[in-house]
């Protein structure tokens, strides 16, 4: 291509044609850029790419470095994974949920747990109180995860685990449940989130200091590689990064540094890169920015490969594979006239398929009142299913390669998220950088940013801060899912039961035997599915970790 003459080309086009547009209809607004503050150009052309190399920086995919896609055929062969997030009440709520996605056609499962299980309590505990099965299914013991799976044949399906710091309880439950039915432990397919460090970051549901923490996460890491080898060990999530107010290029910067974190202590571990690395999958959010968006998958596919074989000098192929499940950023939808979320929800489904992930969850358009409905629940995965199906969205690989727009953006998030990578191994690496809160002080900063710009009317929100409608329609109470009280009270009873009928002395042993462990620095994985098989309580687990590691404060940061 002749640059000289596009270059002619764009200049003559701005003396004439577009000055003659301007003159009679100025533009919207003298600047514009992307939701995390990159310029963009009124046009893209190939003087934008004057430097790209397609085989070094785009190539094919399948290959590195794997810019247009982890796998060759990429939706041709197969659709990604469609999720939605659900846990709710009881275990036979959640069941019931589970069994009714299922018959609508969703090959793969999400749970969500409530808050008491997240943070390693019993339904019974006083810190639980008022919290039991609010925001997601309430997980006890071994009995709560079989009756969540009862029926559901686990050599069939794939199922996502949304928990961190009692990770390593729960994937314990799942493992015994699925001995029960007879599925042995390496057909299990799946992923425990299992991601530690951004819960210090992001979301604060975590229990034991740092140190501890990480030490969990490794042991699910080695023990999967050894017993469960189809199971996704980690999901490095910068999505929560994204919805505490981080940009598009620190969500992509501050996961890749976790990961690199990760990596690092597996191979302190013993393990070779090559064997743990191709179990690790990561979560990153889709916001408001389609092309940013799309943008920042292909730039994390490209830039992790690089870290993968230039830091970490791995040579398995599959080491280099930045394997993605995008969700719908929740802080995106709102509550005035709330129906317009399905609009949204069906953008970030369109982003994640135009991103190549591997597996996508829209979120539900009732989800800032409450647990979504059944209704809703079928509404988000419909909206997978007509992306998928019905508008040739999946008929070839990567259809936004080569656009001027796209590929700038994929190199621009590049640079500016390898900055941050540069600034954060300065200083010492990302445990550092924590400790200092320049990760929390970055994130914080940007969310005041995005905060103001909408407040300023600088963002538009329709709904929200413009095309406010004189009143707003209200969800009518019996469009939305109503909260039962009477779980808490029957979650409560159902514990007391399992601890009367269990064998208590078997109990006692068994986290006895953990206690020991833990003073050995053993892998606690086989004596945590010891101490799960007979019936011993997430609370007691986590209370026997409690004990021997305390609990992590927060530090404050202003």
């Amino acid at each position: 291509m002749d640059l000289d003459k596009v270059e002619e080309g764009i200049r003559k086009w701005k003396e004439t044609t577009l000055k003659d547009s301007l003159e009679k209809s100025p533009e919207r607004q003298e600047a514009f850029f992307t939701e995390s503050g990159i310029p963009v150009k009124r046009l893209y052309t190939p003087l934008d790419l004057q430097d790209l190399d397609y085989n070094r920086d785009i190539g094919f995919p399948g290959q590195f470095p794997y810019t247009r896609g982890v796998y060759p055929t990429m939706y041709r062969g197969r659709l990604w994974t469609m999720r939605n997030y659900a846990g709710f009440g009881t275990a036979e709520n959640t069941n019931k949920r589970f069994h009714y996605l299922l018959q609508q056609g969703m090959p793969g499962l999400s749970v969500a747990f409530d808050l008491p299980t997240q943070i390693g309590y019993d339904s019974d505990h006083p810190m639980a109180e008022g919290a039991v099965g609010r925001v997601g299914v309430a997980v006890d013991t071994l009995a709560d995860m079989e009756i969540i799976f009862k029926d559901i044949p686990l050599d069939k399906v794939s199922t996502s685990m949304t928990i961190n710091a009692p990770a390593i309880v729960l994937l314990a439950m799942y493992t015994v449940v699925g001995k029960k039915q007879g599925v042995d432990q390496e057909k299990l397919r799946g992923t425990t989130q299992n991601d530690i460090l951004k819960e210090f970051i992001a979301r604060g549901t975590y229990i034991f200091p740092p140190e501890p923490s990480l030490k969990l996460t490794m042991d699910i890491i080695e023990y999967c590689y050894k017993h469960v080898p189809k199971w996704n060990t980690l999901s490095i999530t910068g999505y929560h990064f994204r919805e505490a107010g981080a940009n598009a290029i620190q969500e992509l910067a501050f996961t890749l540094a976790d990961a690199i974190v990760y990596i690092e202590k597996a191979i302190e571990r013993g393990l070779d890169v090559d064997e743990f690395a191709p179990r690790l999958s990561y979560s990153l959010g889709c916001h408001r920015d389609l092309f940013e968006e799309v943008a920042k998958y292909r730039a994390a596919r490209r830039l992790f490969a690089k870290i993968m074989r230039d830091r970490f000098k791995a040579k398995n192929p599959k080491s280099y594979l930045f394997r993605t499940y995008s969700g719908s950023c929740g802080s995106t939808l709102v509550s005035q006239q709330a129906l317009n979320n399905v609009v949204r929800i069906t953008m970030h489904a369109l982003m994640g398929i135009l991103g190549g992930h591997q597996a996508i969850h829209t979120a539900c358009w009732d989800e800032g009142y409450a647990i979504p409905t059944e209704a809703s629940a079928t509404l988000a995965l419909r909206t997978q299913q007509i992306l998928g199906f019905e508008n040739g969205l999946c008929n070839t690989v990567d259809p936004l390669a080569g656009s001027y727009y796209v590929e700038s953006l994929t190199n621009q998030i590049e640079a500016k998220a390898s900055e941050y990578l540069e600034k954060i191994d300065e200083m010492g690496g990302m445990l550092k950088a924590i400790e200092n809160g320049f990760v929390f002080k970055e994130i914080q900063e940007s969310s005041i940013k995005f905060q103001r710009e909408i407040e300023s009317g600088e963002k538009i929100i329709v709904g929200l801060n413009k095309f406010q409608s004189p009143e707003d329609e209200e969800v009518e109470d019996q469009d939305i899912f109503q909260f039962d009280p009477a779980v808490e009270k029957a979650q409560k009873e159902r514990l007391a039961e399992v601890k009367t009928e269990r064998n208590n002395r078997e109990v006692k042993e068994a986290l006895k035997d953990l206690e020991k462990a833990i003073d050995r620095g053993e892998n606690l994985m086989p004596f945590v599915i010891e101490a799960v098989k007979v019936y011993a309580s997430l609370g007691e687990i986590c209370g026997v970790m409690r004990e021997k590691w305390g609990e992590f404060q927060a530090t404050t940061y202003i």
